[in-house]
């Protein structure tokens, strides 16, 4: 069983690449895939590119492409919830787009012509990426906070603390209360639906979604964010031997 790894940023790519087992590079639609094992499983490895849409066409050109038949994405996202911190772990149980507006024709954040606002994770491989996130964290040496919950997308970097706070609200007054903000993930899991495909992602929460969220970006993700998502996606991999 092909098992693909989708990740948010080049740096937490590279170290899985630099673990693979006869890495062998594959390019297709401007997108580099590495194919591969780790821990005796085959795996693909590919960057999603920033937004819903590319990151849509990743995860159908690994499943149409590559036969893959599990996803699991690593990245970083913006804590919006009380209580999710910077350096803090979130591992999706579901997600909703926070920039889904059809209305009035559909009710706000419901997606057009499914019926649902909300794409559920894989229950499975998401108790997985659990153990596997827990597992990872103590090899590191760290007593990070791991959260389930909900994860909103959305096609913009919410990096203002009112616009976090007004986006929280909304969401919340409609029954969706996220922990945290990205703008991939929503996108994979309604592409995973449609194939039937289980899903897992988890992200390193590397700011609050506020004015601070640019500062220091890319030294965090460098020295923390990489290091969580290899430790993290080893485990994963070695647990699902």
């Amino acid at each position: 069983m092909t098992t693909a790894i989708l990740s948010a940023l080049a740096e937490e790519q590279q170290g899985l690449i630099e673990l693979l087992h006869r890495p062998r590079r594959v390019e297709r639609a401007g997108r580099s895939f590495w194919q591969g094992e780790l821990h005796g499983q085959p795996v693909v490895l590919a960057l999603s590119r920033i937004g819903k849409v590319a990151a849509a066409t990743t995860a159908t050109i690994l499943i149409e492409a590559f036969d893959a038949q599990r996803l699991v994405f690593t990245g970083v996202a913006g804590g919006i919830a009380p209580g999710v911190q910077v350096g803090d772990v979130v591992v999706a149980q579901e997600f909703v787009q926070h920039d889904m507006d059809a209305s009035p024709l559909f009710p706000r954040y419901q997606v057009p012509l499914y019926g649902r606002e909300r794409f559920d994770c894989d229950a499975v491989l998401s108790s997985a990426l659990i153990a596997a996130t827990r597992s990872g964290l103590q090899q590191l040496g760290l007593q990070a906070a791991v959260h389930q919950g909900l994860v909103a997308s959305g096609d913009r970097f919410v990096s203002a603390a009112q616009e976090a706070r007004d986006l929280h609200a909304a969401l919340n007054a409609a029954g969706h209360a996220p922990l945290a903000v990205e703008m991939e993930g929503a996108a994979v899991a309604q592409v995973c639906h449609d194939y039937g495909i289980p899903f897992a992602a988890m992200r390193t929460i590397s700011d609050r979604a506020d004015d601070t969220a640019h500062l220091d970006f890319p030294k965090f993700v460098r020295e923390v964010a990489s290091r969580y998502a290899l430790a993290i996606l080893d485990a994963f991999m070695y647990e699902l031997k």
